[in-house]
Formats: C-alpha cells, structure tokens, sequence
C-alpha cells in the first residue's frame, strides 16, 4: 500500500502514476545501469512531433536525483549520443568518475576548517583583516 501511496504523493521518489502509465502505454525499455536506474525511450523509436527527435526517459530507483545518471547514460539521455549504453560495449573513460552523492544539507557535508559547523574549537582571527566601514 506505501509504494503506491507514493506513487501518487510524490514525485521525488521513483515514478508517479502518470510517469508510470506512460511508460507503459509508450515507453520501450532501453536498459538499466549499475544503480537500478531504468531506461526508456518511446515504442519504435517514434520522434515526438513537436520536438523532432526521440523521447528518452529515465525511471529512477529510489530518490530521483539528476547527479545519478552516470556518464554514458547521460550522454544518451541528452542525444549527444545515439546508441545507448546497453545495445554497446560502454566503458567509461579514466576520467569520468562514479556517482557520489550529493551531501549538502545533511550531517555528513563537507564543514572547513574554521566553519561554524565544523567540530572542535574555531581557531582565533589572525589580525589581518580590517572590515569595510561606510565613508573610509
């Protein structure tokens, strides 16, 4: 009963109801990357009248979050290629790396040295700042 009360409630979470009937009514699976993301693009590779070109779509697995798509799916996504990663023998280039989240705004993000935030005693200003005052 939860996974389809999200589906409704939710849009941030996998896919919703209207996602969901329109992959099946026009959606032909494409495949899936190493995240359980899943891949899609429309029945017959049917361009979309009004855009020009094929839609492509994915479904993601858990909380949809752009930064997921890794980089050759992502070329595909975007039509800067035409052959998805599944129907190829794909291997990431050396310097294309493996998603890693997003941590802003959770406990575990990055705090520098000298933040707020950070752990421990904030060390003391060193004297050489001087603050702008109006009129100087």
């Amino acid at each position: 009963m939860k996974p389809w009360l999200l589906q409704i409630f939710t849009w941030w979470n996998g896919q919703t109801i209207g996602t969901r009937f329109h992959t099946w009514r026009f959606g032909e699976r494409v495949g899936e990357d190493e995240l359980g993301n899943v891949y899609y693009r429309t029945k017959g590779g049917a361009k979309d009248k009004a855009l020009g070109v094929q839609r492509r779509w994915v479904v993601f697995n858990g909380e949809a979050e752009a930064s997921r798509v890794p980089p050759g799916w992502k070329g595909w996504l975007q039509h800067t290629v035409d052959v998805a990663p599944s129907e190829e023998a794909y291997q990431p280039r050396d310097w294309q790396k493996p998603h890693k989240p997003n941590l802003t705004g959770t406990p575990l993000a990055y705090r520098p040295k000298g933040s707020i935030l950070a752990e421990g005693e904030r060390p003391p200003a060193t004297g050489d700042y001087e603050p702008w005052t109006p009129g100087r």
